[in-house]
């Protein structure tokens, strides 16, 4: 008897979950991770959008993006990452009824909105163009300038492992995040700044 309280299997850590996905494209790993999280998610989108409806049909378009940013994107926290997911998706939601003229703007509501959470409206939408030139940057460098750089900063490898990762040397790995994070900054300067 005692033993079996040991011999149980332990569910799968959302890391593990997401690393199936990304293997094996397995829906059932979404499901798994919209369980576990489906609460969060919609408290998270019914502080930002007051309504409890929208905030189901948020919770719902947060989970169906999942399918498409998980493959993209390397994740090391999930429940923060999703978390952050979640309040981006709300916030460009927000942004959009603004432009469309739904949104109300009598001052309860821009209270309860705060102005924070009004300029971050703007800055999401600034910081989603600048990841996307990012993205693009990276593409165009050098296969082990890019590996380096994604492997230092992206998955926040140290030095030493990324030299075992690639079989390079250590001073070389050094040189390729050097000279990678320097070609990256020029990309973004000449292309994001004529945006």
């Amino acid at each position: 008897m005692f033993l079996k309280l040991f011999s149980k299997a332990k569910p799968p850590e959302d890391l593990e979950l997401v690393r199936q996905y990304r293997q094996t494209g397995d829906m059932a790993c979404i499901g798994k991770l919209f369980e576990r999280h489906t609460e969060m998610v919609y408290l998270v989108c019914l502080k930002y959008l007051k309504d409890e409806d929208e905030s189901k049909d948020a919770t719902m378009q947060v989970f169906e993006q999942l399918v498409v940013a998980l493959r993209k994107h390397e994740v090391s926290n999930f429940k923060s990452w999703l978390h952050t997911l979640a309040k981006n998706h709300c916030l460009m939601q927000l942004r959009s009824q603004r432009s469309k003229g739904k949104l109300v703007t009598d001052n309860t509501e821009l209270a309860s909105i705060g102005a924070s959470d009004l300029h971050h409206l703007n800055e999401t939408e600034e910081q989603e163009m600048t990841f996307q030139a990012m993205e693009q940057g990276l593409s165009e460098l050098p296969e082990e300038q890019r590996t380096c750089v994604e492997l230092f900063y992206l998955q926040q490898k140290s030095y030493k492992e990324i030299a075992e990762t690639t079989g390079c040397e250590l001073n070389k790995v050094k040189s390729y995040i050097q000279n990678g994070r320097r070609n990256l900054k020029i990309y973004l300067e000449k292309n994001h700044a004529q945006r």
